[in-house]
């Protein structure tokens, strides 16, 4: 008998197949509306303020290129623009369109009820454990990553 340990053995196989049940059901959820969760993220974050493709792929903590890519699938779907900044002319500003400012709301819904479908059998205080667990091993692995709210 060995004692090496099996599968079903690592935190790691778990919070992946968490991980991917969770994408996997949120991204079903927008495919209803043509979004992405990646896209999803991007009207997210310009809806809260984060209204360059710097300040997304900082937030999203994704390369800027790829916040660049989809924001022009996002513009191609009538949900974002891009439009520059009238106190600098080398920033461009991304603005979600009317029917873009409109869908996040709906959108963030979708992603609350997918929340609570996974992880409402905790209360709150679980909850707030479970994620300060989470930010201090992602923050663990990443020490310059800084995680933020919204």
């Amino acid at each position: 008998m060995t004692n090496t340990s099996g599968l079903h053995d690592h935190l790691g196989y778990w919070l992946r197949r968490l991980s991917d049940e969770v994408h996997s059901r949120f991204e079903t959820e927008l495919a209803r509306h043509d979004v992405t969760v990646s896209q999803w993220g991007v009207m997210v974050s310009v809806f809260h303020g984060h209204d360059t493709t710097k300040a997304v792929a900082a937030h999203m903590d994704i390369d800027p290129g790829a916040v660049s890519r989809l924001v022009d699938r996002l513009m191609a779907k009538g949900l974002i623009g891009r439009e520059p900044d009238p106190a600098s002319r080398r920033t461009v500003r991304l603005v979600l369109t009317d029917q873009g400012q409109a869908l996040v709301p709906v959108l963030a819904e979708l992603a609350d009820r997918n929340d609570h479908h996974y992880f409402g059998s905790l209360d709150a205080a679980q909850r707030r454990q479970l994620e300060q667990w989470i930010r201090r091993l992602v923050g663990a692995a990443h020490p310059t990553a800084a995680p933020d709210n919204p």
